[in-house]
């Protein structure tokens, strides 16, 4: 069975780690800079562990470097030979991170939100791959496709736009959630009232695209509501800028769909 190390201990070091111990690999060390975190994802997968990068073993089949974007770099400089393929989990780094050091690279990205206590089914999430050559890339399909049904090619420049675009759809979605969160609960309100707004929402982009979608105000162009919004944001300038910049750009995208 093949021989895998982790490098990191963060939310996707995790739950990738977890999938492919579960899956049958043999996870045969965790490296992490924080000694103890490293001790805990290794407590998980039933392995070895350390914070010394020169102390990580040369000899496995798999690295997976699951470590903050702007990380990887110094860590990958820091990293002594290693005989098997190594990968990076990132959206946003490219593939060259690797060039000139390693032989056999590339990209293992799975892409998700993961959040370590919430329970993922990683058959579901979507594995991106890239590498060096042919042969590092079969490999790396065979391990994606034991711990996922969805595992597509996609290249640095591709996973880049997908990155941004999970912002947009994931990350600052989440943001406006917080916001919602902060407006009823000044009021008295309770989130709860909101849930299964946003459940629909994200249902109705399962079966139609975003663009038939998109309902409210500014869709309608009903500047009467918008400025009774902006009214009662008044004494929530940045709110209030977001709001505006926001409707400005569903107004004008409904307008322009309807031309």
């Amino acid at each position: 069975m093949m021989n895998i190390v982790i490098l990191g201990s963060g939310n996707v070091a995790t739950l990738l780690g977890t999938s492919l111990w579960k899956a049958g690999y043999n996870i045969i060390q965790v490296w992490s800079r924080n000694l103890e975190h490293a001790k805990a994802l290794a407590n998980l997968l039933h392995t070895q562990f350390t914070d010394d990068i020169d102390q990580v073993v040369n000899s496995a089949d798999l690295y997976i470097l699951s470590i903050s974007d702007d990380a990887i770099p110094a860590v990958v400089s820091k990293m002594k030979p290693v005989s098997g393929i190594i990968t990076h989990t990132s959206g946003s780094t490219t593939i060259d991170v690797f060039h000139g050091k390693f032989s056999n690279y590339g990209v293992f990205y799975p892409f998700q939100t993961f959040s370590i206590g919430k329970e993922i089914d990683f058959k579901k999430v979507p594995i991106l791959l890239e590498g060096s050559e042919t042969k590092s890339l079969s490999v790396l399909k065979s391990v994606a496709l034991s711990i996922s049904d969805n595992v597509q090619e996609c290249n640095s420049d591709q996973r880049k736009v997908l990155h941004i675009a999970a912002v947009f759809a994931s990350n600052f979605t989440n943001y406006f959630y917080t916001i919602s969160q902060k407006l009823l609960e000044e009021n008295g309100l309770a989130f709860d009232l909101i849930r299964p707004l946003i459940v629909e929402t994200a249902l109705k982009v399962q079966e139609i695209m975003p663009g038939e979608a998109q309902t409210g105000p500014a869709a309608r162009n009903d500047l009467s509501i918008i400025n009774s919004h902006l009214k009662q944001l008044e004494s929530e300038p940045e709110l209030s800028g977001i709001y505006k910049l926001l409707s400005a750009q569903i107004t004008a995208s409904a307008d322009k769909n309807h031309s």
